[in-house]
């Protein structure tokens, strides 16, 4: 995982426009958000405790369209 400051790096190198200052903060908790509910996912599809890469791939597009509607 990447740590939070090299979130702000790549944030601030690709700043167009003034953002809140905490906005890197939030970019973070929702990338760990989704890595979480990505390998719960995987975690269920798989049965037994094991995830592979097919896991995860089953469970990728649902895990995709609940953050797309947020």
């Amino acid at each position: 995982m990447i740590s939070r400051a090299t979130v702000k790096k790549i944030i601030k190198s690709h700043q167009n426009k003034a953002l809140s200052k905490n906005v890197d903060i939030m970019i973070y908790l929702a990338c760990i958000l989704f890595l979480k509910r990505l390998a719960e996912g995987a975690n269920e599809a798989s049965g037994n405790g094991i995830i592979q890469q097919r896991h995860i791939l089953a469970v990728l597009e649902k895990v995709l369209q609940e953050f797309k509607g947020q």
